[in-house]
C-alpha cells in the first residue's frame, strides 16, 4: 500500500473535511495556501463560524442574571458548553470546569490564588526546560513574590525531558509540578501520569498545560489524576479567546477568588462579601458568552471525526515529513523524541530560519518562525530559534511533498 492509499484508509473523507474549512481554499501570493501553523493556532471549520453567528443573529444576551428568553436561551447555550468541555476531558462534573482567556490564563489562575493561599517560603516548584513561557513566567513572579524556590528538570539531546533526575528533583519542599503535556516547539509527548504519581506521593499537586495536546491526544483527566489541566480553545478548531482549567473540587472550593466583581458573588455589602459556589467563583464580570458558546461545535467537529482518526491521521503526516525532510542537505529536526504530536521544528545549515520563513510564505506556505515562546529551551539547544510545522487534520501528503519541494529550491537557490 503506498502512502496516498494508506492516507485514504485512515480518513476517506478527507475531501470533506478539508471543505469544512473557508479559509484554507484562497491563494496567498499567487499559490495555493498551505497553512503549516497549526501549534499557533489553527482554522475554523464553518460550522463554529455559524455557530458564532447565529448567537449573535438569534440568543445574544448576558448570562446568568436575566429572567427574559434571551438571557435564559444564552445561559443554557453557555452551560452547555461547560458540560461538552467537562465530556471531552472525562471530569468527574462540568462544576470542576473553569472558562478562561487561555492557558495562560488558567496557569496564572492557579497561581495567583492556589499557590498564593497554600505555599510558603522556601517551597519548590517543579517545571521543565521545555515548557512554554506561560508555564515559566507565571512561577517565576509567585516565586519571587514569596520566596519560592523554581527548579528546572534539564532535558536530553532528543527532546525529552532527563526523568532520571525526576525523584532527586522532587522532595518534601515540592509544592507544585507543573509540565507541559505535548510540548509546542519540539512535539514531545510527556508522561504525565507517571509524574503526577512521583508528584503526589511528596505532596505536590501535579498542573498540566494542556494547549498542545487537547486537539491531539486523548485526554482523560480522572485516568491521568491531574490536579489542574488547562488548555485554549483556538487551538482545537475553536473560537480564539476562551481557554478551559479543569481542576478537583477539592482544590478549586478551597482556593480564594481570582478576581472580584460581578457573578463570582452570593451577597454583597460594605461589611462582608461572599462568594459563588464553584465554577462561578472564578468567572467574575460577563465572560466571552458568543465564543464560549460556539467552542462547544469545535468540540462537536473533533468528537464527529474522532480523537482515533485524528491521531492516527497526524502521526502519518509526521512520520512522512520527518523522512522526507530530513533527506534534505543540511536539514536537521530540534526535537526527536520517540512520542511526539504532529510538531516538526527544524533549523537548516546556513540559512536563518526568519529568511526561511518569507521565503516559504512567498509560496504560499504559512510556518511559524522564532523561539516560539520557549526561548530557554533554544538557549538549552544553542540556537536562536526554528522553523516550525505543525499539522491539523485538514492536511495532507500533498501539501507536505510541495514543502519538501519549496525547500530543496531555496536551499539550491542560495547555495549555488
Amino acid at each position: 500500500m503506498n502512502t496516498i492509499d494508506q492516507e485514504s484508509a485512515v480518513l476517506n473523507d478527507l475531501a470533506k473535511i478539508r471543505s469544512a474549512f473557508p479559509i484554507l481554499h484562497q491563494q496567498v501570493n499567487g499559490k495555493p495556501l498551505i497553512y503549516f501553523d497549526n501549534a499557533a493556532s489553527n482554522q475554523k471549520p464553518i460550522s463554529v463560524i455559524q455557530a458564532l453567528e447565529h448567537y449573535y443573529k438569534h440568543d445574544h444576551s448576558n448570562i446568568h442574571r436575566g429572567l427574559h428568553t434571551l438571557a435564559e436561551r444564552a445561559t443554557v447555550a453557555y452551560e452547555e458548553s461547560r458540560k461538552a468541555a467537562a465530556s471531552f476531558i472525562n471530569a468527574t462534573e462540568s462544576d470542576e470546569i473553569i472558562f478562561t482567556k487561555g492557558t495562560t490564563e488558567g496557569i496564572n489562575l492557579i497561581a495567583s490564588t492556589f499557590g498564593r493561599k497554600f505555599l510558603v517560603p522556601g517551597d519548590e516548584i517543579l517545571i521543565t526546560t521545555m515548557e512554554h513561557h506561560s508555564n515559566i513566567v507565571p512561577w517565576q513572579m509567585l516565586c519571587e513574590e514569596k520566596g519560592l524556590e523554581l527548579k528546572v528538570l534539564p532535558l536530553l539531546d532528543n527532546g525529552e525531558a532527563n526523568w532520571s533526575q525526576l525523584n532527586s528533583m522532587l522532595s518534601d519542599r515540592t509544592k507544585i509540578v507543573s509540565i507541559v503535556h505535548a510540548s509546542n516547539s519540539l512535539g514531545t509527548i510527556n508522561p504525565i501520569k507517571e509524574i503526577g504519581e512521583k508528584a503526589h506521593k511528596v505532596g505536590a499537586i501535579m498542573v498540566v498545560d494542556g494547549a498542545q495536546a487537547a486537539a491531539h491526544l486523548d485526554i482523560d483527566v480522572q485516568h491521568l489524576n491531574c490536579d489542574f489541566y488547562a488548555f485554549s480553545s483556538h487551538k482545537m478548531y475553536g473560537p480564539t479567546g476562551v481557554g478551559i482549567l479543569y481542576g478537583k473540587r477539592k482544590w478549586l472550593e478551597a482556593m480564594p477568588p481570582y478576581q472580584g466583581g460581578g457573578e463570582m458573588i452570593k451577597e454583597v455589602s460594605f461589611d462582608q462579601t461572599t462568594y459563588s459556589d464553584i465554577p462561578h467563583k472564578f468567572e467574575a464580570g460577563t465572560p466571552n458568552i458568543a465564543d464560549v458558546v460556539a467552542f462547544k461545535t469545535a468540540i462537536e467537529f473533533i468528537d464527529r471525526i474522532g480523537k482515533k482518526a485524528i491521531i492516527k491521521h497526524e502521526n502519518l503526516l509526521l512520520d512522512y515529513a520527518s523522512k522526507a525532510l530530513t533527506r534534505i542537505d543540511g536539514f536537521r529536526i530540534i526535537g526527536t523524541a520517540p512520542e511526539k504530536v504532529g510538531v516538526i521544528s527544524f533549523v537548516l545549515e546556513g540559512i536563518h530560519h526568519f529568511d526561511l520563513g518569507i521565503m516559504l510564505d512567498a509560496k504560499g506556505i504559512a510556518v511559524r518562525t522564532g523561539h516560539h515562546c520557549t526561548q530557554p529551551l533554544m538557549e538549552c539547544y544553542g540556537i536562536e530559534g526554528t522553523v516550525r510545522v505543525s499539522f491539523a487534520i485538514y492536511n495532507t501528503i500533498e501539501e507536505i511533498d510541495i514543502l519538501v519541494k519549496s525547500l530543496e529550491s531555496i536551499v539550491n537557490r542560495l547555495r549555488s
